[in-house]
């Protein structure tokens, strides 16, 4: 079984998990709608690469932990997009959760999805407490203050916008937890791998910018040109598109250089770089150069 097919039964499992008993019906369906179609599942896959990388001795944890880190993106997306945030009508090509279902069962969606994360992680303890602890503790770190994905949309409120800290954390907090996680599914010290989760966050941010700026969207599955109509800071604006796609290669060489030794070390790197062709736009591969850009 490749690891999308281990990402989506490890995700399918937990929703029906969520969806037992008498539970709410809408609620119950909010809950798949908010995780299909399952999109990249960038941060689950980088998960079971890095725990691949590792040796993955605990198969059914370490898709436990990219479960759990993928339900967990799914409710900041379905958080993100209600009025009092992003205020978007699409999401992966469809309508967003709270048009179709209403704003009060987002906010239970989201929530619910949450919790369900580290229900995940608790259920798959099994013969390896000591692991599942540390996967708790590190998707807690990421996903609540001061370094997470809540810390991230708490930065978009503030008047004076710390920029490192707000890209970390809005979009470099999960990759860093995929990259952690990985390794501590797999019994690894998991501090040395944070260097190369916030490299490929702040790639993916990068990338992010390009996109918003570049596609449209029906390419995009979601509104385009959202950062210049909410004045968020675009790596874009600052630095041209051919700039920005320099950037953009010169974090992920590096990310590449910071993968910790391991026994699948070069076969992570390939990994890496595979990311690298997906992320940038060809239409920002294509552009020429602007004298002076």
């Amino acid at each position: 079984m490749g690891i999308s097919d281990r990402i989506d039964a490890a995700v399918e499992q937990a929703i029906r998990q969520g969806q037992g008993g008498r539970a709410p019906t809408k609620l119950a369906s909010a809950l798949h709608y908010a995780v299909t179609p399952g999109g990249a599942r960038i941060r689950p896959t980088i998960l079971m690469s890095v725990a691949m990388a590792c040796g993955d001795d605990r198969p059914r944890l370490s898709e436990a932990a990219a479960a759990a880190l993928e339900v967990i993106h799914c409710a900041s997306l379905v958080h993100d997009d209600m009025p009092c945030f992003d205020d978007a009508d699409m999401r992966r090509g469809k309508p967003a959760l709270h048009r179709a279902y209403s704003e009060p069962l987002a906010v239970l969606s989201g929530d619910s999805l949450i919790v369900m994360g580290f229900q995940i992680l608790a259920r798959a303890a099994g013969d390896k407490p000591d692991r599942a602890l540390k996967l708790i503790e590190i998707l807690g770190d990421r996903t609540g203050m001061p370094f997470g994905i809540c810390a991230g949309q708490g930065w978009e409120s503030e008047q004076h916008i710390d920029l490192s800290a707000y890209h970390q954390a809005k979009t470099g907090a999960l990759f860093i937890a995929a990259t952690q996680m990985g390794a501590a599914a797999a019994g690894q010290d998991h501090e040395p791998w944070e260097e190369l989760g916030a490299r490929i966050g702040e790639a993916f941010q990068v990338a992010d910018d390009l996109r918003d700026a570049l596609c449209d969207e029906a390419t995009l599955g979601k509104p385009a040109g959202q950062d210049d109509l909410h004045g968020r800071p675009n790596a874009v604006r600052q630095l041209g598109v051919r700039g920005a796609v320099q950037r953009l290669d010169d974090i992920l060489a590096g990310a590449i250089s910071s993968i910790p030794k391991c026994p699948g070390e070069a076969a992570l790197a390939q990994i890496v770089r595979a990311y690298a062709d997906r992320l940038v736009p060809a239409a920002a591969r294509q552009m020429p150069t602007v004298p002076g850009e």
